[in-house]
């Protein structure tokens, strides 16, 4: 394994750490340009996404042929890294959830005409997309095998569908939703993806949820379908394949959560750096304290082995295998040193941390989702040790070159 940056990567990562320097944290430092729900307004979003198109960063995650660069994972996990310094920068450059997922996986799996009507316009930053799967209880959360959303076929070949959607991200903002439900009651083939605009009749968005906030774009919603109708022409990837499209979303997009997630807990020792270099109390720097060294110390290492987790599983990834084990253990690893990035922010910076002075709190908020989506730690602790019981010492196997 190799994690040595190509002089073309080290560039666009290099012009992204530019840009967020100059052109994001000054409007995320004003509190003006906020929208309601603590995230970056339209306004100032649009002046800041035609600046970033203009730059030629924008989509880089992408293909050449689909309007992106073609980075690759490894090179995508340095520049979406840096990208997440500001708490407002990757949707900026159109690489924030859900659409960056849904973006990649109409990019993999749809036809010629598929990507022409769904996947352009988000790549434009024309519309927003939402994907669809989670369910509320019995349905299917974490376990796609309980999804009880049903598509049933119509004489003329179309799908009628009925059930209940919830938290999902970004719903009340987007134009373009995936969505999977149940097709038949076969274990592996029972799953279907479909596609829809939400000008479509038949469903609708019941309530915006609550959430400690701060909020995507489009929030995390509720919604119910009764009797939307969805063409064959609108299925993505075949009948029947719904849970292969979740596994070729989801697995690269909760990697691409890590990398946004590292550039966050970097932001929150930065904070807790700055402020412990000047602030004093009984006669004593709180830098020079070695209370402080000692958690600013255990946090560094703590961000430096995420990043090594995410750099394995991006290479995997890059390399055409699944990486299932290295993504789940870069989830789990990643989310929680995220959560203690925040809270040890917090503590350095004392009352100043707790308040909304700085954006320390606001990464607290957010950072306590990380280890609930795209599946829980539990359920990837339990992947893990799924892996172990097959794999024996072979769990622990280095990389090879093969013949």
């Amino acid at each position: 394994m190799d994690f040595t940056l190509s002089p073309r990567i080290e560039e666009y990562r290099a012009r992204i750490a530019a840009f967020v320097e100059s052109e994001i944290l000054p409007i995320e430092a004003d509190r003006t340009t906020w929208d309601e729900h603590e995230n970056i307004g339209p306004e100032a979003l649009a002046g800041l996404r035609a600046k970033a198109k203009a730059a030629g960063l924008w989509c880089l995650q992408l293909k050449p042929e689909t309007g992106g660069q073609g980075l690759g994972k490894v090179g995508m996990a340095a520049c979406y890294t840096e990208m997440n310094r500001s708490i407002f920068g990757p949707v900026v450059f159109n690489s924030a959830a859900p659409d960056d997922g849904n973006m990649m996986v109409l990019e993999a799996l749809g036809t010629p005409e598929q990507k022409a009507r769904w996947l352009e316009p988000i790549v434009s930053g024309e519309v927003r997309s939402a994907f669809a799967m989670t369910e509320p209880h019995p349905g299917g959360g974490s376990d796609p095998s309980m999804i009880r959303t049903r598509a049933e076929r119509q004489p003329d070949g179309s799908w009628r569908i009925t059930g209940r959607k919830w938290y999902i991200t970004g719903a009340e903002d987007a134009a373009h939703f995936i969505l999977i439900a149940r097709t038949s009651d076969d274990p592996r083939y029972g799953l279907t993806a479909f596609l829809f605009h939400r000008d479509q009749p038949g469903w609708e968005i019941v309530r915006r949820i609550p959430i400690m906030g701060p909020e995507e774009h489009g929030g995390h919603c509720e919604l119910a379908f009764d009797g939307l109708t969805v063409k064959p022409e609108d299925v993505l990837g075949g009948e029947g394949k719904g849970l292969k499209v979740t596994q070729v979303r989801l697995g690269p997009a909760r990697l691409t959560h890590c990398m946004r997630w590292l550039g966050l807990a970097g932001r929150c020792v930065e904070i807790a750096q700055e402020y412990a270099a000047t602030r004093e109390g009984f006669g004593v720097r709180l830098a020079d304290r070695e209370s402080v060294q000692l958690m600013l110390g255990g946090l560094a290492m703590d961000i430096e082995i995420g990043r090594l987790l995410v750099m394995r599983a991006a290479w995997e990834l890059d390399q055409g295998r699944f990486a299932r084990k290295e993504v789940s253990m870069a989830k789990v690893h990643v989310a929680n040193t995220l959560h203690r990035a925040a809270d040890i922010g917090i503590q350095i910076n004392g009352a100043r941390g707790y308040s909304k002075d700085t954006v320390l709190e606001w990464i607290y908020r957010y950072a306590r989702q990380a280890r609930l989506v795209d599946g829980a730690d539990e359920v990837h602790r339990m992947v893990l040790n799924r892996h172990l019981e097959s794999e024996g010492r072979g769990f622990f196997a280095w990389p090879t070159a093969e013949a």
